[in-house]
């Protein structure tokens, strides 16, 4: 039986079993009515097998079948610009696809009461939504249009495909062009607009800083901290003196290092600046940085967990100032064991702050004036150099991934415009810091662990097969493979395929691939281990300052060093922790999307400035509506099918490669082409190219 009968037999069945005058009904009460044949006799138990498992029918003992109870679920609403949506429910892998007939009144964001539908054969889950039971989204960030008598606003967000109708007298005065705030007094029932006032104008759009601003209002990050924090952080730092070392133009300086000789050996010493101390559970400060979950780092500005006061201040290892310190002490052999540890409450003097550009003078560059300058600490940064090499070889020989593809750095003017996006390269430098933090959060987490205590590890996942089987397809064009099955991959395979591709010219491109094929790591109180560092024990420890996690494992370990640690504090972490390892991933997730957006936004605004010039790039995605091109800056731009001239050209999939009908070119993965940057798109944040003129020629 071909799909279109099976489905066309299912659909009559369910129809049959819908009608309470039949039901309940025997397999072969349903053939006769339905005029099926003995011969198809089991190809019609396949079907009903098939609505039994959807959920959509049931069977009696006596084997008599009959529509089975409405199956309903609640879960959240996620719309698209199309008209369809999708609801994901709690703990179920797969998404419900809900078409635009059965969207109903639904609003993107709103928790809904589903009823499944009939699964097509070899399709996605189908559901209607039945009722909206919450909405989630109570205001909309976009653009307000004004007409005659009344004004919409058009949302930034483009999964709110409906404008909101703003009523005469509710607009603030704003005018066409105003980047704005509304907040929804109606979600449009029987199918009209939602309507809404307007609540805050940011300023007009082509404003300096505005269009950052609406990304940074459109996600719900909060920007400005309540009186009564700003009251509270400013009467804990004038009362306390205290210090540390760190990145070339940070402010919040909460990491510092020691070091010597020991034996054979190196004593390190992490020093972590000691916010606990400062923000107190269920203080204002607390329940602040809670909900903000953490510092959000976006090309303009930084929108931090703390206030500046303790992050720039008092909770800052600033040089020359004493600074409360948690210190985790680490006895390191020659071949990067830690013998032994000691984490301890501690005071630090930091003697100098340094700089990644001044010690990557001093080690890689050698520069003369800069190691005159430091003569004194010189000695030192070489120890750091000897030990982080030795920990990074070990880190490597178990199996650790290590994407070492540079980051961009955007620049931008006056105006807030981007005028140059750079490679932001790592270094000695940043090297070092990163070896000795991932060590100290290491011996945190394992410290911790058999401790058999409630803690917050930061895990992450083994990746899911067919991610891997994909991954395997792309770098399969470029002659490399991965060993292994695709459900029990090694990260040491991973690191070996990096290994091979480094200095090739597709190295950042299937570096990305690869990093895309990977879960995403997140906060669990389970400590099931770290795939992409190859560690079983791992946890933040390093950065309290910005990341809430780090802040509360702080807590605990101060509690337990204290003697403070009982079983009504246990019972206490039990039920808390959990909730903060969701909620702090999900917060993580958002920033991070935050971050995406706004450098999505800016070289998008940056390309605007370079339409019509040409750049060589490379096939870094290939879908059945075209190429992804991105450029060696990591601005990736579409070159749509229909602009390719001269064939028609088909999408492989099992190849990832568009291949012309006539001429049979290909265009895959990894190659290199030129492209013209044609148009830009600010509001939905994408860039069209066009192949070249010669880039006929291109295709292999």
């Amino acid at each position: 039986m071909n799909e279109n009968t099976f489905e066309e037999r299912k659909n009559k069945i369910y129809g049959l079993l819908c009608d309470e005058l039949y039901v309940p009904m025997r397999v072969k009460e349903i053939a006769i009515l339905l005029a099926i044949p003995k011969s198809e006799r089991e190809s019609l138990q396949e079907v009903l097998d098939a609505l039994v498992e959807e959920g959509l029918a049931e069977v009696s003992k006596r084997g008599k079948y009959r529509k089975a109870e409405k199956v309903e679920k609640e879960g959240t609403f996620t719309s698209h610009a199309k008209g369809f949506g999708f609801v994901t429910v709690a703990d179920e892998e797969e998404d419900y696809y809900i078409p635009e007939q059965y969207v109903d009144d639904a609003f993107h964001g709103d928790t809904v009461r589903i009823e499944l539908l009939p699964q097509s054969r070899g399709r996605r889950k189908e559901a209607k939504i039945v009722k909206v039971l919450d909405h989630e989204i109570t205001e909309v960030v976009g653009t307000y249009e004004k007409a005659k008598n009344y004004g919409f606003v058009i949302s930034d967000n483009m999964k709110i495909t409906q404008d909101i109708f703003i009523p005469q007298g509710k607009d603030m005065h704003a005018v066409t062009g105003h980047k704005v705030v509304c907040k929804i007094t109606s979600y449009g029932k029987d199918h009209k607009n939602p309507e809404g006032v307007i609540t805050e104008i940011l300023g007009h759009r082509n404003d300096p800083g505005v269009d950052i601003l609406s990304i940074v209002r459109g996600y719900d990050l909060p920007v400005e901290f309540p009186e009564r924090v700003l009251q509270q952080a400013v009467r804990v730092a004038s009362d306390v003196t205290m210090v540390t070392i760190d990145g070339e133009d940070a402010k919040d300086l909460d990491d510092a290092i020691s070091i010597c000789r020991k034996g054979d050996g190196y004593e390190l010493g992490v020093h972590i600046a000691d916010v606990a101390n400062y923000v107190q559970e269920h203080s204002a400060l607390d329940e602040e940085a809670k909900k903000r979950g953490t510092s959000v780092y976006l090309v303009d500005r930084v929108i931090p967990m703390l206030p500046h006061t303790l992050s720039n201040g008092i909770c800052s290892l600033n040089a020359g100032e004493d600074r409360l310190a948690l210190s985790c002490i680490m006895e390191i052999d020659a071949k990067g064991n830690v013998k032994d540890h000691t984490i301890a409450e501690t005071v630090v003097h930091i003697d100098q702050r340094m700089s990644y550009t001044s010690v990557k003078k001093i080690l890689e560059d050698q520069d003369v004036t800069e190691c005159e300058t430091y003569c004194e600490l010189v000695p030192m940064f070489q120890l750091m150099e000897e030990l982080s090499t030795i920990l990074r070889k070990k880190r490597m020989k178990r199996g650790s991934i290590d994407f070492d593809f540079p980051e961009t750095k955007i620049l931008l003017d006056d105006q807030g415009h981007a005028v140059d996006i750079k490679p932001y390269e790592r270094n000695v430098a940043t090297k070092i810091i990163e070896d000795f933090m991932l060590i100290a959060n290491e011996t945190v987490a394992e410290h911790f662990y058999w401790q058999e205590i409630p803690f917050l590890y930061r895990t992450h996942a083994v990746p899911d097969g067919e991610k891997i089987r994909k991954l395997a397809t792309f770098i399969g064009n470029f002659g490399h493979t991965i060993k292994g099955g695709t459900n029990e991959i090694h990260p040491k395979e991973l690191q070996k395929l990096l290994g091979r591709i480094q200095g090739t010219p597709e190295e950042d491109f299937i570096s990305r691939l690869t990093l895309r094929s990977m879960q995403q790591a997140k906060y669990t109180v389970d400590c099931t281990g770290h795939f992409g560092l190859a560690a079983d024990y791992y946890c933040h420890f390093t950065s309290p300052i910005r990341r809430y996690p780090d802040l509360q494992i702080h807590r605990i370990i101060k509690e337990t060093m204290r003697g403070r640690y009982n079983e009504k504090r246990k019972e206490h972490y039990t039920s808390l922790l959990p909730l903060i390892a969701t909620e702090t991933s999900r917060l993580e997730r958002r920033a991070d999307e935050v971050e995406r957006e706004v450098d999505k936004l800016k070289k998008v605004e940056y390309m605007q400035e370079h339409l019509g010039e040409t750049f060589e790039g490379i096939i870094s995605s290939v879908t059945g509506w075209g190429l992804y091109v991105e450029l060696p800056n990591t601005i990736e731009g579409l070159v749509h099918i229909s602009t390719i001239d001269g064939d028609y050209y088909h999408f492989v999939e099992e190849t990832y490669e568009l291949v012309g009908e006539r001429t049979n070119r290909h265009f895959k993965l990894g190659q290199r082409v030129k492209v013209m940057a044609e148009d830009c798109d600010l509001l939905s944040r994408t860039i069209d190219f066009v192949l070249a003129e010669d880039e006929d020629e291109q295709g292999q």
